[in-house]
């Protein structure tokens, strides 16, 4: 059930954002409801405030009067997380919850994805999508944080560096 679950948005009163995901753990922890509610999260950034008494480094709330909930949405669900004090609903059109896509999940960096590549820098690789499709070249960097890697093509002659996405080439089999 729980490869059902998606990241639903909880609106709530500006404040009381750690407190309602505080009892939404404790409701799950109390009616075991693991396999429903995976997780609860109040997006938080670093950010260096600088002041009168010099700089200093706080967290603060990414979104103030939101929090994100990882779970698989039924009545039961719907329904413990929507009674919860300080809870005003779920992001969505009516009484209907509506959950991120995969872009947004990506992009609020909810979920890391661990890209695996099976090359490495030195070695030759075919690229498999984009304007060079088909292309060798040789692996020159790789940078899987920004999920790029910067291949050395040959053209006209020339030997030319360009920047893809990881999965836009693969390994040639020796």
């Amino acid at each position: 059930m729980s490869e059902n679950a998606k990241w639903y948005v909880v609106h709530t009163y500006s404040g009381y954002e750690n407190t309602i995901a505080a009892t939404i753990e404790k409701h799950v922890e109390n009616r075991n409801l693991h396999d429903l509610i995976l997780d609860v999260k109040v997006p938080m950034e670093t950010v260096t405030e600088i002041t009168d008494g010099g700089a200093k480094t706080v967290e603060r709330k990414t979104f103030p009067g939101y929090v994100l909930i990882k779970m698989v949405l039924t009545d039961e669900t719907w329904h413990l997380v929507r009674n919860i004090r300080g809870v005003t609903g779920f992001v969505g059109s009516g009484n209907k919850a509506i959950p991120l896509t995969e872009e947004e999940v990506a992009a609020l960096g909810m979920e890391k994805c661990e890209i695996m590549v099976s090359y490495q820098v030195g070695d030759t690789v075919k690229i498999i999508d984009g304007a060079l499709k088909s292309f060798l070249g040789v692996v020159e960097d790789i940078a899987l944080d920004k999920n790029k890697v910067r291949v050395v093509v040959s053209m006209f002659g020339r030997e030319t560096p360009v920047e893809l996405e990881l999965d836009q080439v693969e390994p040639i089999a020796h």
